[in-house]
């Protein structure tokens, strides 16, 4: 057997045990791996492919989980998540669960226990009264992870986000750092678990308030994310809430899970009986049909739009200045013309007013990551193309600024994954997009550029 097909195999082995998925920008990873681990068990690594491949392995599947995990976390990451937890999505269940008295959570990958643990304390924080119980379970396939969020000690590092008063009220010091309050700490279980796997227990319909499974379906293989999805999905009580990672997305409309967006932050809610109407809903995607009169008929917007492409911002200007546009897509065209052409200010708030009567419009905030990235604010600019991304996992634009924006900072592994994220999804990328927010390339040369990019992080395809 030859090294790629070594690897190759190797890799097939880790999705179908753990449902784990690698690029080719991984082989030097998985070789090196190989190699030592066939080294230590001292054969050959095609023989170590066949012991693994055969039967049980505990001991050496266990390594490789712990050396394969991505373990970084900390308490409250993403808080604008758990601000969205604590002042909508717990509020809500609370009201439906007013006779049971009970919220049930799920952290998923819950790594080394402070995502559980953050979601103990916010259920803590919002329950009306001392009757009330709040049951978390955090789920993880690596027990030397498990074993430290059981221990419950964790040092300053891992608290960098959380605030002072819930640091003085659920956290003691002591000689290692902190340790989290006793009280939250019986509110938390941990179960080893591999998300490959059926658990009919785990997953039983309807018990979940709340799920949080953020940053891993990226890493995933696609069946396994679809019935992964699937079961979260149906283990949410109806009205329940899932939160994902920004780097994961189910789009709009997925598993009868409902996109909602309060708080600068994006997440799903299980339909059916109980809670709130969601507080938001997705408008008219640019270029279909809305309600009430545009500022052109279909020809001058195409117009406007070829003009865009042949860069005379003027002219195209000059021709929407006859009617005032009032289609979300006459708008945005009208902010990225304004943008072409110089006149940011106007442009930002053209932006601005689109997220505001429909936050969920991928193209707005993507207009307004352009906006931010002119006046040299490159940090909020990715926050925005993220959601742009986020909202629309099909936008290959957005991966592409993203991977772009992450290579100048010198960070060449973010930026090639986002940027072979592009280079697939460009084929399938709207024409009207790419004449939005190509700055002028065709779909052609933005897949040269977008190789290109890559070249520059050090991989290529």
């Amino acid at each position: 057997m030859t090294r790629a097909a070594e690897i190759t195999r190797f890799r097939e082995l880790l999705a179908r045990r753990f449902g784990w998925t690698y690029a080719e920008r991984d082989y030097d990873l998985l070789a090196n791996l190989l190699t030592e681990r066939s080294a230590l068990a001292g054969m050959p690594p095609g023989d170590y492919l066949n012991k693994l491949a055969a039967r049980p392995w505990t001991t050496e599947t266990n390594e490789l989980i712990e050396r394969l995990s991505i373990t970084e976390t900390y308490f409250f990451r993403h808080g604008e998540q758990f601000r969205a937890l604590r002042e909508e999505a717990l509020p809500d269940r609370v009201a439906v669960r007013s006779a049971q008295r009970v919220l049930r959570m799920l952290s998923v990958a819950c790594s080394s226990g402070e995502e559980a643990y953050s979601l103990a304390i916010t259920g803590r924080q919002v329950r009306p009264d001392p009757d009330w119980i709040i049951d978390v379970i955090g789920i993880d396939a690596n027990p030397a992870m498990l074993a430290r969020a059981g221990a419950g000690r964790y040092t300053a590092w891992s608290l960098r986000e959380t605030p002072d008063p819930v640091r003085r009220r659920w956290f003691t010091p002591d000689a290692e750092g902190y340790a989290v309050a006793d009280e939250v700490r019986a509110m938390v279980q941990f179960r080893r678990y591999n998300v490959a796997d059926p658990d009919e227990g785990l997953w039983r319909p309807d018990q979940y308030d709340v799920i949080f499974c953020r940053n891993l379906l990226m890493y995933l293989t696609p069946p396994v994310v679809s019935a992964l999805v699937a079961r979260m999905a149906g283990a949410l009580a109806p009205g329940g809430y899932l939160f994902l990672g920004h780097t994961d997305s189910l789009g709009t409309g997925a598993a009868g899970l409902e996109l909602r967006h309060t708080h600068n932050a994006f997440y799903y809610r299980r339909g059916g009986a109980g809670g709130t109407p969601p507080a938001q809903r997705p408008g008219p995607a640019p270029g279909t049909a809305a309600t009430g009169s545009a500022f052109t008929d279909e020809d001058a917007y195409h117009r406007a739009l070829s003009m865009l492409r042949d860069e005379q911002f003027a002219d195209a200007l000059a021709l929407i200045a006859e009617r005032p546009p009032a289609r979300a897509r006459d708008r945005l065209l009208h902010g990225v013309l304004l943008a072409q052409a110089g006149r940011l200010p106007e442009a930002t708030e053209t932006a601005r007013r689109l997220i505001d009567d429909d936050g969920l419009n991928a193209d707005a905030h993507q207009l307004l990551g352009l906006c931010l990235e002119g006046v040299n604010s490159p940090g909020e600019a990715v926050a925005q193309y993220r959601l742009a991304a986020y909202l629309d996992p099909g936008f290959a634009l957005a991966r592409l600024r993203l991977g772009q924006l992450a290579r100048r900072r010198g960070n060449d592994g973010d930026g090639a994954r986002e940027l072979e994220q592009a280079l697939d999804l460009l084929a399938g990328e709207q024409d009207d997009r790419i004449a939005l927010f190509g700055g002028g390339f065709g779909r052609i040369a933005l897949t040269v550029l977008c190789r290109s990019e890559l070249e520059a992080c050090g991989a290529s395809r």
